[in-house]
């Protein structure tokens, strides 16, 4: 039987677990911060904190971080990949990675996705539902590709980058560290490190900060 151990009993955590029991999981175990004040997750009960997650990391054959936060799934991945947890990639039987595509621990890849030929993926990456990376990307860490985004070829992405709910981003542009794209935005010039971006074409809106 295999087992595996989700941190974050949310929205984005129950898609994990949906993805993994898809994916060929045979059960699947919920931790939560807010535990023992919330107790389950329909349809699945709480175990306990990420502080006894931490101290069960050898029972489960996999691990992984359902946090939609960019910035606290990397640093729960981090602790728990630094407690010798074995970090799992989850890859939904309905999606599509290329063979010659590479998927860092920590990342799921939901339903319905793409990621084409000679991509790499970072670590604790979610590549959301309906969401295409197209040949030749680049993702750094802790990124999140939001459901129905799309990704032309040669992309970089860097580190906790946020591309929206319906995004597209021209070929060879680069996104920057920690920025955030807008859904629905139509990106057709690189975007710096800590920016908001949206609209068609994608402009600034603001400074956020970089992972």
């Amino acid at each position: 039987m295999t087992r595996l151990a989700i941190l974050g009993a949310s929205g984005h955590g129950k898609v994990v677990a949906d993805t993994a029991l898809a994916a060929g999981y045979d059960v699947v175990f919920f931790f939560d911060d807010a535990y023992p004040a919330k107790s389950c997750v329909d349809p699945w009960s709480i175990s306990g904190t990420s502080h006894d997650l931490l101290a069960r990391v050898n029972e489960f054959d996999g691990i992984l971080v359902g946090i939609g936060d960019n910035d606290v799934r990397w640093r729960k991945h981090v602790a728990l990949r630094e407690a010798g947890a074995a970090m799992a990639v989850i890859v939904h039987p309905r999606a599509w990675v290329s063979p010659y595509a590479r998927l860092g621990a920590g990342t799921v890849v939901v339903g319905g996705a793409v990621i084409n030929i000679g991509t790499r993926v970072g670590e604790a990456n979610i590549v959301n539902t309906g969401a295409t990376v197209d040949h030749d990307c680049e993702l750094e860490n802790a990124v999140h590709i939001c459901p129905g985004a799309s990704l032309s070829g040669n992309v970089a992405v860097g580190s906790g980058a946020w591309i929206g709910v319906g995004a597209c981003v021209r070929q060879g542009i680069r996104i920057g560290a920690g920025a955030i794209v807008g859904a629905g935005a139509v990106v057709v010039a690189p975007v710096a490190d800590g920016l908001t971006v949206a609209g068609c074409p994608a402009r600034r809106l603001m400074k956020t900060n970089a992972i």
